[in-house]
């Protein structure tokens, strides 16, 4: 098969890899649509795991299936996330791809395109992960909704993961306020947001205390720069609350003492052991995992009757051989509100 594989030198290159052999609980996908993540860029530039297939986000057929899975079967359309970039034979940017059986679900007919389900991956997953598990903020998972007024603040509410952390809000029932460029104001409107902000606004934090009557206990920061991680605490009640971010805490964005700081990473679903460098090594958390796995159960549901909507999507032309200048692109910052898509 086609793959894009990591280089020497914070390059990547189209080669030849060997179809993926699979373990007895695993599927074999045939992609037929991809989505870009800024993590991907950042694979090639500063984990630098040469020889490793990149790309996370994925929309395809079930080719062939483990001995021990009953579901789904071969011909499904599915949709999951691996972890690109960090295995020789596990990533998404590549004609074909393996991963467990539980951690991708079954597409209803006719719902939405290859393209627009492919977004439906890294931010999707992480957002879910933000708000949902038990050792994060814990949230009333959807059809069941929140039985009081609860708000809670998003930073870069027009972000991909920001997108979708709107929408499981709402559907959940909490009131959401968050931040955007003006010209995305209405795209959050949309997805939900009670109320937004210009972040670039130096009154920002008065006005969204203001706004939610300086209620909030739970926000989440979907950018995590030093300034959003700063906004982010400020805008929480003066008695304090619980801070999700989605990089590491800036020792000087930390503002307040009140504010419990915590670091999801969306690969800890996967339940796996890997690293992000030398000094980074992540065990293998089977209780991400299995919050995951029982999640995407409700997925196909919430897709179906059209409660998640997919991130815009802008097709980059070339497939696997466009990649490396629709990851260019990105790394240049010239992304808003839209996902990058190639279709295999």
């Amino acid at each position: 098969m086609k793959a894009v594989v990591v280089q020497e030198g914070k390059t990547i290159a189209i080669k030849d890899r060997p179809i993926p052999t699979l373990d007895d609980d695993e599927i074999l996908v045939k992609t037929v649509a991809l989505a870009q993540n800024p993590t991907d860029w950042k694979f090639v530039d500063r984990i630098q795991i040469v020889d490793t297939i990149l790309g996370c986000d994925w929309s395809g057929y079930v080719a062939q299936t483990g001995k021990n899975v009953t579901f789904p079967k071969v011909g499904d359309h599915v949709a999951g996330f691996v972890q690109g970039g960090t295995y020789q034979d596990r990533g998404a940017y590549a004609e074909y791809l393996k991963t467990p059986a539980e951690l991708s679900w079954v597409v209803p007919e006719g719902v939405l395109s290859h393209e627009q389900l492919a977004t439906l991956g890294c931010a999707f997953w992480t957002a879910i992960q933000a708000l949902y598990h038990p050792k994060r903020l814990a949230f009333v998972e959807p059809p069941e909704k929140v039985d009081k007024e609860q708000w809670i603040f998003v930073y870069g509410g027009s972000s991909s993961v920001g997108q979708y952390a709107i929408q499981l809000a709402h559907l959940s029932g909490y009131k959401v306020v968050t931040t955007a460029s003006p010209h995305n104001f209405e795209l959050v409107k949309s997805l939900g947001a009670d109320v937004f902000f210009d972040y670039k606004d130096p009154e920002v934090v008065s006005k969204i205390r203001a706004a939610t009557g300086d209620s909030i206990r739970d926000s989440f920061d979907t950018i995590s720069l030093r300034e959003s991680q700063e906004i982010s605490a400020k805008v929480i009640a003066p008695d304090g609350g619980r801070l999700i971010l989605l990089l590491a805490p800036i020792a000087e964005a930390k503002v307040r003492d009140d504010v419990k700081i915590t670091h999801t990473l969306i690969y800890t679903a996967l339940g796996r052991t890997f690293s992000l460098g030398p000094n980074s090594l992540y065990t293998a958390s089977s209780e991400d995992r299995n919050h995951m796995a029982a999640f995407l159960k409700k997925i196909p549901t919430l897709v179906k009757e059209g409660k998640i909507l997919p991130n815009r999507i802008r097709l980059w032309e070339g497939g696997l051989d466009g990649i490396p200048e629709g990851l260019q692109y990105m790394r240049e910052g010239k992304v808003s509100a839209e996902k990058i898509v190639y279709r295999v």
